[in-house]
């Protein structure tokens, strides 16, 4: 059995399954991942996302929003 890297062993989530995490409508979803606005890939014609980098995202997003808070 070949050896996945950790990145590579998480799978893909769909536009649909982004939106139900997020909280989001898939079309609002759809025009963040057109933008690149969100850590997304293209595969064929359909975005695919990381939990992990979306969490990631969802983390620095919540950071720039207690800086700008703060200042």
């Amino acid at each position: 059995m070949p050896l996945l890297r950790p990145a590579m062993s998480q799978p893909l989530l769909t536009l649909r399954e982004v939106a139900d995490y997020l909280r989001l409508s898939p079309k609002s979803v759809y025009r963040l991942a057109q933008t690149r606005s969100v850590p997304c890939l293209k595969v064929g014609g359909s975005w695919r996302f990381r939990r992990k980098e979306l969490d990631d995202w969802v983390t620095s997003k919540l950071q720039e929003g207690k800086r700008s808070l703060a200042r």
